[in-house]
């Protein structure tokens, strides 16, 4: 065949066949939550960059941004009610999201606050124990950061029950209204009357000074991250003896994030060598239970390795203390009887089992 004719042959069939495609093909657009198509081995595939959905349409791999997003519109939708029982079941089968279900928790908090109009009383009607009273934490923030009164408000908004969280969350709000100014907010905690109450709320203070809402753009521009960086454990040495205990124990959590915790799994037990420095001020015990304490609520989805940090410590003491970190806060998440016994039981280092069975009011023995 001459090579013109053999051309134009060509031609001629391949406007056939992309004629025939055009006809057996289905153009008829595809409502948004259609599947995919499937490959010839029967798997569905995935859109690029997409997590499989699970059969809820919830995504196979929840983000910060996309549980809050669904969280916050189930609220809108309802009442907070319904939310947080929604990120209370979400937190318990998928453990890994209390990396950031607390300052969701928060989220929630504020918006409830707003949307009732700063009836305080209406806000913390609906069941918030979920995530560490993250809820709770973030309406009275929003309610003092909103306050004419604060000297006043301070005292009275938890009043009559006066509960531990709900103190604890005047301390974050009263880092709101002294712009994580120290002295200021210190001298805010002080006019509770009791000394148990100035220590609640002192926790409140020195876990939202190293540990601002990542969402909160005012709260994270009065960080001062520049002292936090260049000075070890600033600002715990120099607070009053009354105040010591809460800021070392939260002193880790700005280490933590500062070392990438999620992508570098060492800052872990650096944090734990890290604490050695406060040994000086008395506060290197405090330091390596709160280090403890992150770990587990980092790691809740590997009890055992979580412990295995707390075994890299040099010392029986901060093992010990690591130890009693990790049962502290497991126990704050699993509020039931049986958690530290849970807990402890998925514990292979014969030691931190030991330590952890202690720390949780446990025998000796594994029962």
């Amino acid at each position: 065949m001459q090579p013109r004719v053999f051309a134009v042959v060509t031609a001629v069939l391949l406007a056939a066949l992309g004629l025939g495609a055009v006809l057996v093909t289905d153009w008829t657009p595809k409502p948004a939550g259609a599947a995919a198509p499937a490959d010839p081995a029967g798997r569905t595939a995935a859109a690029p960059g997409s997590a499989s959905p699970s059969p809820t349409g919830d995504p196979a791999v929840w983000t910060r941004s996309t549980l809050r997003n669904k969280l916050m519109s189930e609220m809108d939708a309802t009442d907070p009610g319904v939310a947080l029982a929604d990120l209370d079941k979400i937190s318990k089968a998928k453990p890994y999201t209390v990396r950031f279900c607390h300052p969701i928790a928060h989220e929630l908090g504020h918006a409830a606050v707003k949307r009732y109009h700063q009836d305080f009383q209406k806000v913390i009607s609906f069941p918030h124990e979920t995530c560490a009273a993250g809820y709770l934490h973030g309406a009275v923030e929003e309610m003092l950061a909103n306050s004419q009164d604060p000297q006043h408000d301070i005292l009275t908004l938890c009043a009559p029950a006066n509960t531990g969280p709900c103190i604890h969350g005047v301390g974050h709000g009263i880092m709101f209204v002294t712009k994580q100014d120290i002295p200021s907010a210190r001298a805010l905690c002080d006019k509770f009357p009791s000394q148990n109450r100035r220590i609640t709320c002192s926790e409140g203070v020195f876990m939202q000074l190293f540990a601002p809402d990542e969402e909160d753009e005012k709260a994270k521009a009065n960080l001062p991250a520049d002292k936090l960086a260049a000075e070890p454990l600033y600002p715990c040495p120099e607070q009053p003896s009354l105040y010591q205990s809460a800021c070392f124990f939260y002193a880790p959590t700005f280490f933590l994030s500062s070392h990438d915790y999620p992508n570098h799994p060492e800052a872990f037990a650096q944090a734990l060598q890290w604490c050695l420095n406060a040994q000086a001020g008395g506060g290197a015990n405090d330091c390596s239970r709160g280090v403890g304490s992150r770990t587990m609520k980092y790691n809740l989805d590997r009890e055992d390795w979580a412990a295995q940090q707390c075994a890299t410590a040099k010392d029986a003491w901060q093992r010990k203390a690591c130890a009693q970190g990790l049962v502290s806060y497991y126990t704050v998440n699993y509020t039931d009887n049986g958690a530290a016994g849970r807990l402890c039981a998925k514990i292979t280092d014969k030691e931190i089992q030991g330590y952890c069975r202690s720390a949780g009011g446990l025998s000796s023995t594994l029962d």
